[in-house]
């Protein structure tokens, strides 16, 4: 399981938050299950930034279901009050349980009306203990998925091992590269990216190696920016900035300083 924190810009001013790993049932369906809780005192809010996973989530929560479609950008949330979320971030194989176009979910929170996932979820997160609650809202999640998304086909396996590839593998900086190990046609990982997670193949290897400079930009303030640019693949320290510009609307730089202090 990835980093708890990776594609967490700001991890310090998280509420309570856990990733928990998918059972062994739904490994071809869900890469984890996360669950924030907070209690926000009267009249603030806490503002949790993104650079989200290249895929979709379920997300159970009091008095809602949300589908969450892949994204494109940086995103927020504003936590206020008392609540909880029980999320699992989907394998592209779940995905056609959803929807046939996730790429029109793009950016996008679609309320999904699933009373027997909610009412289940729910009464778990009501325990008192607060690790057993946890424990006991994945295996009601998991349940669910279990009776809900019909068997996985080969051609879904085979986006499971595309989106892996693409989205933790560092020496695959092009799709020619993720095509040639898998031994399939860049056109085929392009209909399959198309089909089962509503991004591009090159989208994905972007958002990984933007998730992976950001998270050592944060947690590595003695690395030479140059440096980080190299060991991703970038070509240079400019085209690592133009990303976080482009995507996240800030310098690394600025980004570090803001979240370390400033370094020299």
């Amino acid at each position: 399981m990835a980093s708890p924190f990776k594609g967490i810009l700001y991890p310090t001013r998280l509420p309570t938050f856990h990733r928990l790993p998918a059972p062994d049932s739904v490994k071809d369906l869900v890469q984890w299950f996360w669950i924030p809780e907070w209690d926000i005192e009267p009249g603030r809010s806490s503002r949790q930034q993104l650079i989200a996973f290249a895929a979709s989530n379920l997300v159970v929560q009091p008095h809602a279901v949300e589908f969450s479609g892949p994204t494109t950008r940086t995103s927020h949330r504003d936590l206020t009050g008392h609540g909880w979320a029980v999320g699992a971030l989907l394998r592209p194989a779940a995905i056609p349980a959803f929807t046939t176009d996730p790429a029109a979910l793009r950016d996008r929170e679609v309320a999904l009306s699933l009373p027997a996932l909610q009412s289940a979820v729910v009464a778990a997160m009501g325990g008192a203990d607060p690790a057993q609650r946890r424990n006991d809202a994945v295996e009601e999640f998991t349940a669910w998925l279990l009776e809900t998304v019909a068997e996985v086909s080969p051609e879904a396996l085979l986006a499971n091992s595309m989106a892996e590839l693409l989205g933790s593998s560092p020496e695959v900086v092009r799709i020619e590269d993720a095509a040639q190990q898998l031994a399939v046609s860049p056109r085929t990982l392009q209909r399959l990216a198309k089909k089962y997670v509503g991004l591009s193949p090159a989208a994905l290897i972007r958002r990984r190696r933007l998730q992976e400079a950001a998270d050592k930009v944060r947690t590595h303030p003695g690395l030479d920016l140059a440096g980080i640019a190299a060991d991703l693949g970038y070509a240079d320290q400019a085209h690592l900035a133009n990303d976080f510009q482009r995507f996240l609307e800030f310098s690394p730089s600025s980004y570090r300083s803001t979240v370390n202090g400033p370094h020299p």
